[in-house]
């Protein structure tokens, strides 16, 4: 802690940002195959970029720590779980809600029919990719989560009717 001899206030620095490290050659390399595969063995995955086992332990560590990698998880058929309907519901925030938005994500991706949240630019401020059990839940889901909703001014929805993952995204 620091202090300021002339006005007598205490001040604590604050230390840089941390920036991300630039993503080179073989981060790439090791990016693509996790993105291929994400429960691929460290040796494997060693092995398919050229690098020692360690070196490539200690990039993926690199890389997850820093937010490049933002995480693994099973990408799951919602169909396997009953949820057969998907939907994307474009939603536009009140002009009085712009001060919500951060509240409104909140309580919107805890809602089990949520899958993701995005936010974009463009007319509307949202876009939730749900998936619910039949049209009926659907209406329900929109009218109790977004239609009530004082802060949500409008609501589209699209239904999905096949989703294929791209190229590089298992």
């Amino acid at each position: 802690m620091a202090d300021d001899r002339s006005t007598g206030a205490r001040f604590v620095p604050v230390p840089p940002k941390k920036l991300r490290p630039e993503v080179d050659p073989v981060d790439r390399a090791i990016l693509h195959e996790l993105a291929e595969d994400a429960r691929i063995t460290n040796a494997a995955l060693a092995q398919k970029v050229g690098i020692a086992p360690s070196t490539c332990l200690l990039r993926v560590r690199a890389l997850r720590e820093s937010g490049v990698i933002r995480g693994f998880h099973a990408d799951i058929d919602p169909a396997a779980l009953g949820h057969d309907l998907q939907a994307m519901i474009a939603v536009k925030l009140a002009a009085h809600a712009r001060g919500s938005m951060g509240p409104f994500v909140a309580r919107i991706r805890r809602q089990p029919e949520v899958l993701d949240v995005y936010f974009v630019a463009g007319a509307d401020d949202y876009l939730l990719h749900v998936a619910v059990a039949s049209t009926a839940a659907l209406r329900e889901f929109v009218a109790e989560h977004l239609s009530r909703d004082p802060d949500v001014g409008l609501t589209e929805t699209s239904l999905i009717f096949e989703h294929t993952r791209a190229a590089g995204r298992s």
